[in-house]
């Protein structure tokens, strides 16, 4: 059976997001990885990203040469 890791940290959004409405929050997980909620609503669905997901979805974005991410 798998067990859904516990949010061990508070939800954060981007300081690059200024004050807009359509962002995401992250949170940190007691395995490691990272829990991804809508700003809009805290208390809707969570996507949940192992440690290996969340570094693959950080280094692609760090590696994006088009600037766009």
């Amino acid at each position: 059976m798998m067990t859904t890791p516990t949010v061990v940290g508070p939800f954060v959004k981007s300081t690059a997001s200024g004050q807009q409405d359509a962002c995401v929050e992250v949170a940190p997980l007691s395995n490691g990885g990272r829990a991804v909620r809508d700003s809009k609503d805290q208390h809707g669905p969570r996507l949940f990203f192992s440690p290996t997901q969340w570094a693959a979805f950080t280094n692609s974005v760090k590696s994006d040469s088009h600037g766009t991410a």
